[in-house]
């Protein structure tokens, strides 16, 4: 939004009709639903879970669920990289796109897919690379600092994390993965009780954000400016 707006007047009432609002609102209503509804998942999940395994051995289920968090966390990842990997695609496609309309060509987003299959996997491939490289503080936030994590919470977690990316990913609805989980991670340790969630974490993740969307948008329109006076 920030890099259109800037492209097109500015911020102005002319620069900011640039912007699908309808689309941009859609998106928006999905950053503040997307814990509540991983919050909703993870609540019925571990609720079911606890319930089919209510007669096992605390020990034995204990190893088969750090087994098990194996599968729902790869399942989460799959999600991840299914709905965050497809944001970044779609702005290097939609480049790539007006690239080749300049030059008198026809190129739908499958033509791109095809003739540009190396966008995917670089995509998927930076998403697993950032998270091995710098994805320990917040691994060490969301595993430790909301609620305490055992391997159950963790597939419960996981599992309805999972879930929710796939259906919203269904739907063409983009979301984050991290306000996804969070949910997730908050559900399970409601089921609990409320006070096992660390609710002032929690809040300073909400401000972070909100805070976030202006300054990404503030940020995109900077770099148009610098970048402008370059080219």
């Amino acid at each position: 939004m920030g890099a259109a707006i800037a492209c097109a007047k500015g911020f102005t009432i002319s620069g900011i009709n640039v912007v699908n609002v309808a689309l941009v609102t859609k998106v928006f209503s999905f950053i503040f639903l997307a814990p509540f509804i991983g919050m909703f998942m993870a609540f019925l999940t571990t609720i079911s879970i606890v319930h089919l395994f209510k007669k096992s051995n605390p020990y034995k289920a204990q190893k088969k669920f750090k087994k098990f968090q194996l599968l729902s966390s790869a399942a989460l990842s799959l999600g991840h990289g299914g709905n965050d990997a497809q944001k970044v695609m779609g702005i290097i496609g939609a480049a790539y796109i007006y690239h080749e309309k300049t030059l008198g060509n026809v190129l739908t987003f499958n033509d791109f897919v095809l003739k540009y299959n190396w966008v995917p996997f670089c995509s998927f491939l930076a998403i697993g690379l950032g998270t091995l490289s710098g994805g320990w503080k917040i691994i060490k936030t969301m595993g430790t600092k909301i609620t305490k994590i055992t391997p159950l919470e963790g597939v419960c977690a996981d599992t309805a994390g999972a879930i929710t990316l796939y259906i919203t990913q269904w739907l063409g609805i983009p979301v984050s993965t991290t306000h996804t989980i969070t949910g997730s991670i908050i559900g399970v340790g409601a089921t609990k009780r409320l006070s096992a969630v660390r609710w002032g974490v929690t809040i300073n993740l909400l401000w972070a954000w909100i805070i976030t969307i202006p300054i990404s948008a503030l940020m995109a329109a900077g770099f148009y400016y610098v970048i402008k006076f370059f080219v």
